[in-house]
């Protein structure tokens, strides 16, 4: 019997309780945070689970965000889960540490995302780059983000006059924190030779100094071109605000997993220009106009302020993603994914 029998009680199924260890919410201005927050929410719609954060308590499940090290040793409690929210190659172009430090922080995750029995990563394009690292293709399970849309919708926002934006302007918006990897430089570089348009940089330096490119990235904040904004670190309950007064979300970063912010304009249906990435043609769906560098990067949304028909559609191209990553779709995925982990780890312990 597996273990819905066992724990059926009358005709109510017994609750699967949930740990959620993190401290992604600790560090403000991270996608990590945002796809933990989302996840939490959506668990806490259904019916099926009971959610606790970071709890002594013993459950079903311990489900791990970040690699904590307070956290490496809890992960067997339960059936373990890891979400992998980034590579140790993605740590390139994030933070700068000295060589050695950084080898072995990058072995510490490996290990840790080893120590897990199951990983759950946002993009399936990084299952094979994680079985480079050691890990086994059965422990590893895609399952994609998911934005509310109660919080982030399609609406008018007055936020243009705080920044002092004239109203006809037309906004290009780039979020996300300000490394090098983000394709900061090259956002400027855009925006240096298209001076009629606004170009808007939500985020800040979340790690300090400690950011790869610092030095070069806080004189260029300091000191941005006259139609570049860089707003700093916005509460995430205001972001909708944020994307409902720009006409293009552009994110020219050169590594990611799946960007919340992306999640997050879809569902104001703002048009996307990204860089070409392999990552994203899987999750996306090629419903994005696409640049190799800055010129292309100038072409496309330089299309989608002269040609409305082209705004009109992958405005709409947008809507098309934010459906497909619907509430619905996504609690389904994770409510097969618990049961099924849960049943295979009552499995396991009968045969012990």
């Amino acid at each position: 019997m597996g273990v819905f029998g066992i724990l059926q009680i009358g005709e109510k199924m017994k609750k699967i309780s949930i740990n959620m260890l993190s401290n992604a919410d600790k560090v403000a201005g991270q996608g990590v945070g945002s796809a933990y927050i989302e996840l939490i929410n959506l668990l806490k719609e259904s019916e099926d689970f009971e959610v606790f954060i970071n709890s002594r308590k013993k459950c079903d499940i311990t489900h791990t965000h970040t690699v904590d090290p307070r956290y490496f040793f809890k992960m067997k409690q339960g059936a373990s889960v890891c979400y992998v929210h980034f590579l140790p190659t993605t740590l390139d172009g994030s933070i700068k540490l000295p060589k050695i430090a950084f080898r072995v922080f990058k072995k510490y995750v490996t290990k840790f995302y080893n120590r897990a029995e199951h990983l759950v990563v946002v993009n399936p394009i990084f299952i094979s780059d994680l079985v480079k690292f050691g890990i086994p293709r059965k422990k590893i399970t895609y399952i994609p983000n998911y934005v509310s849309k109660e919080k982030f919708f399609k609406k008018k926002s007055d936020l243009r006059k705080k920044f002092k934006i004239p109203e006809k302007s037309f906004v290009v918006l780039g979020v996300g924190q300000i490394q090098t990897r983000k394709g900061v430089l090259d956002f400027v570089e855009v925006a240096k030779k298209m001076p009629e348009i606004t170009f808007v940089w939500c985020g800040g330096f979340s790690f300090g100094k400690i950011t790869d490119g610092y030095n070069e990235l806080k004189k260029i904040c300091d000191n941005p071109p006259e139609n570049v904004i860089f707003t700093g670190i916005i509460e995430r309950e205001k972001m909708n605000d944020v994307y409902n007064m720009a006409d293009v979300l552009f994110m020219p970063s050169f590594n990611e997993l799946f960007p919340m912010s992306i999640l997050e304009a879809v569902n104001a249906e703002k048009p996307l220009v990204l860089r070409d990435l392999n990552l994203y043609h899987d999750i996306l769906f090629d419903k994005y106009l696409v640049g190799k560098n800055v010129d292309d990067f100038i072409t496309q949304i330089e299309k989608l302020k002269n040609n409305q028909k082209t705004y009109e559609k992958y405005s709409k191209l947008s809507k098309e993603i934010s459906d497909f990553y619907s509430k619905e779709h996504v609690l389904k995925i994770w409510t097969d994914f618990y049961k099924k982990i849960l049943e295979e780890k009552e499995a396991k312990t009968t045969k012990a």
